[in-house]
């Protein structure tokens, strides 16, 4: 099996008739993702490419299709109202890909996303794959390959090089997950850690962070106290100054804390092993399970 999303998953599109959701929906249906549709407000009742029907809402797409899983790539503006569209129509896993949406946007669409039991992923995130099973989002789905290792990731680039050497090396993944890197997102390393231990098909975890907030280091807790599989890790940003932002909005250091060394530090502390380099992830992988 695998987390989150696998064949059963019947995938909508929001904003399918822009540039990017008619791009990425052609590419996650070649890989083998059930897409059944999208929205565009206005364009429902049209077919694109005699494949994916337009919705005009979430409410007529999810009641016409049984869709269970959206990937939003409405602009920014739009993103966190049709987040709690998706999460109010009964979309049980919203996968939100638009970046620049302003934080307190985001904080209440989570909030809104929560009270419906639904589950979010992003915003500002690539998405997620299941490999041979299903890929929701815009990773490069020809690096990954089916196996036993789980990939969590504040980094979507990063999140490629890293499985490109696991590949390489003949180390499958069983769930990769980009979580994104604003200050707010939805699911995140706790969340995750749970479903990849309680996944029969995940042997190992790797776990990739970067600097800013303190979730690697309530992670580093979290697995002290909860995982028994073996977890490697990777912090990006080692050389950062403090006060300075290293691409994502996320990732900004406050003093000490959020710094590289801290996280390194506790991560070490509950007894994962921590990458120098992405290269060097599949030989710490190496006999650990």
């Amino acid at each position: 099996m695998s987390i989150l999303i696998d064949k059963s998953t019947r995938l909508l599109v929001q904003g399918i008739t822009g540039r990017d959701g008619l791009f990425h929906a052609k590419k996650m249906a070649e890989y083998g993702t059930n897409v059944v549709g999208g929205t565009s407000p206005g364009k429902g009742g049209t077919m694109i490419d005699d494949t994916f029907p337009v919705f005009n809402t979430m409410h007529e797409a999810v009641r016409r299709t049984q869709a269970n899983t959206s990937v939003i790539f409405v602009p920014a503006r739009f993103a966190a109202d049709a987040i709690m569209e998706a999460a109010d129509a009964g979309i049980r896993l919203i996968i939100c890909i638009t970046e620049g949406i302003p934080t307190l946007d985001v904080i209440k669409a989570y909030r809104f996303v929560e009270l419906k039991g639904a589950k979010l992923i992003g915003p500002n995130c690539p998405g997620l794959i299941s490999p041979g099973e299903s890929l929701v989002g815009i990773l490069p789905g020809q690096v990954f390959t089916p196996g036993n290792i789980g990939v969590i990731s504040r980094s979507g680039t990063l999140t490629y090089e890293i499985v490109s050497h696991l590949t390489a090396k003949g180390m499958g993944q069983s769930t990769a997950i980009g979580m994104g890197g604003d200050p707010v997102v939805g699911l995140y390393f706790r969340d995750l850690l749970g479903m990849l231990q309680n996944d029969p098909q995940t042997d190992a975890i790797v776990m990739i962070g970067e600097i800013g907030g303190n979730a690697e280091e309530l992670a580093a807790t979290y697995i002290r106290e909860h995982v028994t599989k073996p977890v490697v890790a990777f912090i990006a940003g080692r050389s950062a100054p403090p006060g300075k932002q290293m691409g994502h909005a996320g990732a900004i250091i406050s003093g000490s804390s959020g710094s590289a060394t801290e996280k390194i530090s506790a991560l070490e502390a509950a007894g994962i092993r921590v990458a120098g380099e992405p290269s060097e992830i599949p030989d710490l992988l190496k006999g650990s399970f």
